[in-house]
């Protein structure tokens, strides 16, 4: 029978929160163990160029930024494995996780930074493009499109923020909104209304994606499946998605407060949860932010707090 393995402080999630977190948390001699998930280095290693995240003047690739967080957790001693956490029982502590592999942990803490996965449309041109003009993060890929055409998919508040912070900088945006409304606040459709460079699309769905080098253009169709139907193409330089993100945070939920999406709910300026001991980090617990810098710094909270928990618990 295998022997439960008891560790002080378990990461879960290997992105920026995640490997912050272990930085800070091997430093401060927790002994760290994190399971890497099922995308090691998390959603950045989908992205080619990273311009935002500060002390990369020229921008870095999303892979080798990833890989050097990666080093820097390992350089001070932390345990990187491979894997998925399958089951939790956060009932009481030590808390007891379970491996993909079958195998059992206990846990004096753990960092949740599981991250939240942007929601597609599923369609095989999405993948085919990704990181060559298909994006869920206007924020972290809108400078690319300076001057040049995109479209935005989604009619809610998010999709109308991303489109208003494009057309800041794109020649034009276009919304491709499924229903002949936009879900958006008032406030917000008043906004994209009264910007002379976003062009709503009503009752258009996306059918695919063309180009030779990247996105070039998008296919649509008008009121599917009506008389009046109409298949186009469009001319697009940017295809950004907008239509939400999914916290992966299931796997938490019978013991995790979390809103109705499905964010982790943390207390106060804290990265606590509301068990014990348990601290959630990154794009999990961020449904406003969800930048690579914001979620290293939510990270570097993380493990501060779970070491004063530590402390205070009298475990070190």
């Amino acid at each position: 029978m295998e022997q439960q393995e008891h560790i002080r402080c378990l990461i879960i999630g290997s992105g920026p929160a995640g490997y912050t977190a272990a930085i800070y948390a091997a430093r401060a001699n927790l002994s760290p163990v994190v399971y890497c998930g099922l995308q090691t280095g998390g959603q950045l290693t989908q992205t080619t160029t990273v311009e935002n995240f500060p002390g990369y003047p020229e921008g870095v690739d999303g892979n080798q930024m990833m890989t050097d967080l990666r080093a820097q957790a390992e350089r001070f001693g932390t345990d990187l494995r491979d894997g998925v956490i399958v089951k939790a029982d956060l009932g009481h502590a030590p808390y007891t996780l379970t491996t993909d592999e079958g195998h059992t942990i206990e846990a004096d803490t753990v960092i949740i930074a599981t991250g939240a996965s942007a929601k597609y449309l599923g369609l095989a041109d999405e993948e085919k493009y990704r990181g060559e003009g298909v994006s869920a993060c206007a924020t972290c890929d809108g400078f690319f499109y300076r001057k040049k055409t995109v479209a935005v998919v989604g009619g809610g508040d998010t999709a109308c923020e991303e489109a208003l912070y494009l057309a800041s900088l794109a020649k034009k945006v276009y919304m491709i909104v499924r229903k002949p409304f936009l879900r958006a606040s008032d406030v917000m459709q008043k906004r994209v209304r009264d910007t002379e460079n976003i062009e709503i699309l009503f009752e258009h769905n996306t059918l695919g994606l063309f180009g030779d080098n990247g996105v070039e253009g998008v296919r649509l169709v008008k009121r599917k499946g009506e008389a009046d139907e109409q298949v186009y193409e469009l001319p697009i330089d940017g295809f950004f998605l907008a239509i939400g993100h999914k916290p992966n945070s299931d796997v938490f939920k019978p013991w995790i407060e979390t809103d109705e999406t499905g964010y982790i709910i943390t207390q106060g300026d804290s990265t606590h949860t509301n068990v014990p001991g348990v601290f959630a980090a990154g794009d999990v617990a961020d449904p406003h932010y969800r930048q690579a810098v914001t979620a290293a710094a939510s990270g570097c909270r993380a493990a501060i707090d779970a070491d004063r928990y530590l402390r205070e618990q009298g475990i070190i």
